[in-house]
């Protein structure tokens, strides 16, 4: 058990208190990649975030 809702919610509204906010690094979609060779060779501090504004536009079927 690692908690339900309740704890969620204590745990983010302590997190708001005490300004604890996550270390996340914005990457376009095309550094999906080297983000991943990145995250095997343990060469990463914090987590990835990929934007998805850059994803190419799906093709028409």
């Amino acid at each position: 058990m690692i908690g339900g809702i309740a704890e969620t919610q204590e745990m983010l509204d302590f997190c708001a208190e005490h300004s604890i906010t996550p270390e996340v690094e914005i990457i376009d979609a095309s550094q999906v990649n080297e983000a991943w060779e990145n995250v095997l060779a343990s060469k990463v501090r914090y987590r990835y975030v990929i934007d998805i504004s850059t994803l190419p536009e799906p093709a028409e079927v």
